[in-house]
């Protein structure tokens, strides 16, 4: 199976201050989004792997889109999701949004070993969504657990499928909960690399 992409759509977000807390660097968040046909809308398709297989090569294409929006900004957290148009089911999106979709951003953005936050929902044109980030090393650093919200008017229409994926550049601003660092999942992602190539 072949998607057919109807849209892509890059939203960048700049946080330079919250709370008179200046960010320095700001906190950048990133979602590119890519607008399919859903082809099973209106009838349970009990068989979703066409739909597993077809995200590789969406996932490189978004992927390529998420590396020119960063104008080669670090990432250090990201998170994905879906909107379903209401002919479709949530299961379309998660469909989509498995590892085999996941791989090609992982590639780009380099070592990148945690596991990705994900959300999905079935949902009319305009719905918000609240996108779940988590750092790319440890899901446990808690400076980096956030979220970028948005809607766009028109996604996803009925027979639609909205595939979003986001990526953020630093942690929260003022974060200040303790735990594990940025820097110190950064550390003990490249020991365990180097561990597994001996």
């Amino acid at each position: 199976m072949k998607l057919k992409v109807r849209r892509n759509v890059i939203i960048r977000d700049e946080i330079r201050e919250t709370r008179g807390q200046v960010a320095e660097p700001p906190v950048r968040k990133i979602a590119v989004v890519s607008v399919v046909e859903n082809p099973f809308v209106d009838r349970f398709q009990e068989d979703l792997s066409p739909l597993i297989e077809a995200s590789v090569e969406l996932g490189h294409a978004m992927a390529a889109l998420g590396a020119r929006a960063l104008e080669g900004e670090e990432v250090q957290s990201y998170g994905k999701a879906g909107l379903v148009g209401v002919q479709g089911e949530q299961e379309h999106a998660n469909a989509l949004l498995t590892t085999a979709f996941a791989t090609p951003f992982r590639d780009m953005i380099g070592l990148a070993p945690a596991w990705i936050s994900s959300v999905t929902k079935v949902a009319a044109p305009g719905a918000t969504i609240d996108i779940p980030v988590n750092n790319i090393h440890d899901v446990y650093v808690r400076s980096h657990y956030d979220t970028m919200s948005f809607a766009i008017a028109d996604i996803p229409l009925p027979d639609e499928i909205a595939v979003i994926f986001c990526m953020v550049t630093r942690g929260r601003i003022g974060a200040r909960v303790g735990g594990m660092t940025h820097d110190e999942a950064v550390r003990q992602s490249q020991a365990a690399r180097a561990e597994s190539v001996r």
